[in-house]
């Protein structure tokens, strides 16, 4: 796949990668970036996905400093937070994260938030926060037992991937589906044809 605008993406996500892709877009660089994530106190959570996406973004761009091979190249972040209410869900490790996090998904809404930010070659920053609402069914023991054994949960926001087995669970979803799984493309391609990205160089070859 030819692309001839050079993407960075602060990010190791392979599902973010994948949804590019889907949209006909290659990065040039994957550069995932290691920031604080943690919540200030009191902070809302689209205001935290705003914060750590723009951290990222601004992280990378840092790090190619001085590198002439990413001159003009363009630096795409995004970071997706769960919450319940004002209460931020985190990326679950360890299975009673994710078990504590499906036992309050059950038989309720929540909204995923993802902040999408965009340094240009001529390093103006855009961003912007992306809301979905998702509801739950009501998870039975067995239904959460099951999943925690599948693993899917690993190091994903509010313990569950959408994509996956856990797509059975949701019963009413208001918004981005790709938002939820991490990255909402049409959201983010209008970011980059925006700010004069060729965003279909790569669909003959998509």
């Amino acid at each position: 796949m030819a692309q001839t605008d050079k993407l960075i993406l602060a990010s190791g996500s392979p599902r973010r990668v994948e949804l590019l892709a889907q949209a006909g877009i290659e990065p040039a660089r994957l550069m995932p970036m290691d920031i604080d994530e943690t919540p200030k106190r009191s902070e809302h959570p689209r205001s935290l996905a705003r914060r750590l996406s723009t951290g990222k973004a601004q992280a990378a761009l840092a790090a190619i400093k001085g590198d002439p091979a990413f001159a003009g190249s363009y630096i795409l972040a995004a970071d997706t937070v769960v919450s319940v209410g004002r209460r931020i869900l985190p990326k679950t490790e360890m299975i009673d994260e994710a078990s504590s996090a499906l036992h309050l998904l059950s038989g309720r809404s929540h909204r995923v938030f993802t902040g999408v930010c965009l340094i240009t070659p001529g390093r103006t920053v855009r961003q912007k926060v992306i809301d979905t609402k998702v509801r739950f069914k009501r998870l039975s023991t067995t239904d959460i037992e099951h999943y925690l054994a599948s693993g899917q949960w690993r190091g994903k926001a509010g313990g569950y991937a959408i994509q996956g087995i856990a797509g059975s669970f949701v019963v009413k979803l208001v918004g981005s589906y790709t938002n939820v799984v991490g990255l909402p493309l049409y959201e983010t391609l209008a970011l980059l044809s925006g700010e004069g990205f060729d965003v279909h160089d790569g669909w003959a070859d998509a």
